[in-house]
């Protein structure tokens, strides 16, 4: 399974290398080339550490982005994130160094971007460990034993693994130095937003318990905010 962890990591990289330096027209962008050192030791390293202490859910977040079990709508919504993701990185090449229509930034402000992604991968990190049951797509685990978490970080906000991906949305435009990418949060946190609520229905309707932790636990991605 780590041999898999490695190929699909380095996969991955190697696409979003293309679409960013692509885009660029050039590999002289230190800060794409930091962006994806980041995120390649960031993920490889949380995967080790899945390897050593849940292999299931490693295996589940191996598993292909489409799958049986999973609601027609979720499919239809990982095929958007999939169009939505390459434009985004696309734009961000074309802003930051072909065209340069975003003014530099400063380098605070990219150096707060590296953070958030750091933040966003360490924030998972207690996801995994509370909720074994973190799968990418929609779906009841029946076989794996699924049931409500509500320890960890999940003791505050129902989604946190979400509340997490709104700092990567932020931080990855700042780091590569795109204006134009910070223009597509609001509509990645809106599409986050709108999973939420479907993917809370698949659970209240199949998922012993909870409606009742839903009760409990009334924010979906901040405390006292929403």
């Amino acid at each position: 399974m780590i041999a898999r962890l490695v190929v699909q990591t380095v996969l991955w990289l190697a696409s979003m290398g293309v679409l960013l330096f692509g885009a660029a027209g050039t590999l002289a962008w230190p800060a794409a080339w930091w962006y994806v050192i980041e995120l390649g030791a960031l993920s490889l390293w949380i995967g080790l550490w899945l390897a050593r202490h849940d292999p299931g859910l490693l295996a589940e977040r191996l598993a292909p982005p489409m799958q049986k079990q999973q609601s027609r709508w979720d499919r239809r919504f990982m095929m958007a994130v999939a169009l939505v993701w390459c434009a985004w990185l696309i734009v961000m090449g074309l802003d930051a160094v072909r065209f340069r229509w975003s003014a530099p930034l400063p380098v605070a402000l990219t150096s707060l971007g590296s953070l958030c992604v750091f933040l966003c991968i360490f924030m998972c990190r207690f996801v995994f460990q509370a909720n074994s049951f973190a799968a990418p797509v929609v779906k009841i685990q029946t076989s794996r034993g699924h049931k409500v978490i509500d320890s960890g970080p999940y003791a505050h906000v129902r989604h946190p693994m979400y509340a997490a991906a709104l700092l990567f949305f932020v931080g990855t435009p700042l780091l590569l130095g795109s204006w134009w990418g910070l223009a597509f949060v609001p509509v990645m946190a809106g599409g986050l937003g709108w999973r939420a609520v479907r993917e809370e229905r698949v659970l209240a309707a199949a998922l012993d318990g909870y409606t009742d932790y839903m009760k409990r636990v009334r924010f979906r991605f901040v405390p006292f905010i929403w």
